[in-house]
């Protein structure tokens, strides 16, 4: 009997660095004491179906273009987060043409429904793209998708195993089981992330209710969504409702990439640690849950898209060597 086609799990290359083998200096060190490379940024906006709109930043086209590389960041990231900005600047240097799309609300203003993003939501991405290739003049289209985003593109190539537009996608630390992820976060010392988030999350929700009316589709008020404590909490009564979901866990349950994967056609990598202060250690798919053209590359150690490398004092990030090796094959 045919054993059936499956994904690849392989230990990945990366090994930190002696003194940044805690989790937490993988995830925060780079973000506040990591110097940013220099990007000058050119912003486009994308008007939606529905009449809303989404804002790409651009890094500067290379003169030797081998297409076009669209990112995707984490929550509350933009393209001035410490890894979609450094992550642009290289893959311009790597040739390609290098875009951040930001996620409804998440460009520093207020997009104009009251819906908002979330880590299924692959529409807004799907027609990005699709106008992407329409102006590509045939370039090869990769993406790059973090934490949320990775999720996003995860289920994106696997509800679309037809596509021909993505080419190959590489997939950070994404929250394969979001349940179990926000689990996770409510925990420990990963609390203050979830805090650091949610907060930015009420904040934006908050400004909006203030100007726009909201009692159609969500039962709370202002001092209701500053009580909520947790992503579960923000989830079950904010995201939930606003985006055509019964609870929490019915979003969690049709959102979490692990029920995609095995569907992929497209050449994917995912870059994932064990130790992600994000998530669990068991959340990670097994072989049989990845179709064969996705591969896993783990870490015991890296932190939340972290894997960081080199001296305290000056820092290197291995991502920024492992991601265009993977994707420069598909120019």
């Amino acid at each position: 009997m045919t054993e059936p086609q499956q994904g690849k799990i392989v230990k990945s290359a990366f090994k930190p660095a002696w003194w940044a083998r805690n989790r937490h200096i993988q995830t925060i060190w780079p973000r506040y004491l990591q110097k940013r490379r220099l990007v000058q940024l050119t912003n486009q906006r994308i008007e939606l179906e529905d009449g809303d709109f989404v804002d790409l930043s651009w890094a500067p086209k290379p003169h030797n273009c081998r297409g076009i590389a669209v990112l995707f960041h984490g929550l509350e990231g933009s393209a001035r987060s410490h890894y979609a900005n450094d992550m642009l600047a290289v893959m311009a240097d790597n040739g390609w043409h290098a875009v951040m799309m930001h996620f409804r609300g998440c460009s520093n203003e207020e997009n104009r429904l009251a819906r908002a993003y979330h880590s299924g939501d692959t529409a807004d991405a799907w027609q990005v793209v699709t106008q992407l290739k329409r102006n590509s003049h045939d370039l090869p289209i990769v993406a790059i998708g973090f934490s949320l985003g990775a999720n996003m593109l995860l289920k994106l190539l696997g509800e679309k195993p037809q596509q021909n537009i993505i080419d190959a996608a590489v997939c950070i630390s994404p929250p394969f089981q979001l349940g179990k992820c926000s689990d996770a976060v409510n925990q420990g010392f990963s609390r203050l992330y979830q805090h650091y988030l949610l907060a930015s999350m009420q904040k934006k929700l908050v400004q909006k209710m203030s100007k726009m009316d909201f009692s159609h589709s969500l039962a709370v008020n202002v001092d209701d969504v500053m009580k909520l404590n947790s992503f579960r909490e923000f989830d079950d009564a904010i995201t939930s409702r606003l985006h055509g979901f019964s609870d929490a866990d019915d979003y969690y349950l049709k959102c979490s990439a692990i029920a995609y994967t095995r569907h992929i056609t497209t050449p994917t990598l995912v870059i994932h640690s064990l130790d992600d202060p994000f998530m669990s250690r068991d959340i990670v798919p097994q072989a049989g849950d990845l179709s064969p053209t996705v591969t896993i590359e783990l870490s015991e150690q890296g932190g939340h898209v972290g894997f960081m490398q080199g001296l305290p004092w000056k820092p290197q990030i291995w991502l920024h060597q492992r991601v265009p090796a993977f994707l420069n094959q598909f120019a």
